[in-house]
């Protein structure tokens, strides 16, 4: 059984947090199953609000489902978390990402 089958297997046996989720969703877009990523990560940020790097990985899945105002609602509620928290590397990061979002979608 692959790491996806694993994390999975223990989701359907009932246990679900953030982590579990982020790292499901994680490997799923690496996968390219951007969609079923989406689930996931979009679970794992409700789950833990202040997870920046589910919301930085939720943001990159979003776009490559083609949905650019979702991506850059995801990477701004990334930035404010991961301000609040002190964690100024992955805020950088999804700014950066941010951006480049917003250039694209202006042109």
């Amino acid at each position: 059984m692959g790491m996806i089958e694993n994390l999975q297997a223990l989701l359907a046996n009932g246990q679900d947090n953030a982590l579990l989720r982020f790292s499901l969703g994680s490997a799923l877009l690496k996968r390219g199953d951007a969609e079923q990523a989406v689930e996931h990560l979009a679970q794992a940020v409700r789950q833990d609000p202040e997870y920046s790097a589910a919301w930085k990985v939720y943001g990159k899945a979003l776009q490559a489902l083609g949905e650019p105002a979702e991506a850059i609602h995801a990477y701004a509620s990334g930035i404010a978390a991961a301000e609040r928290k002190g964690d100024k590397q992955a805020a950088k990061e999804m700014q950066v990402f941010l951006r480049r979002l917003q250039k694209a979608a202006g042109s």
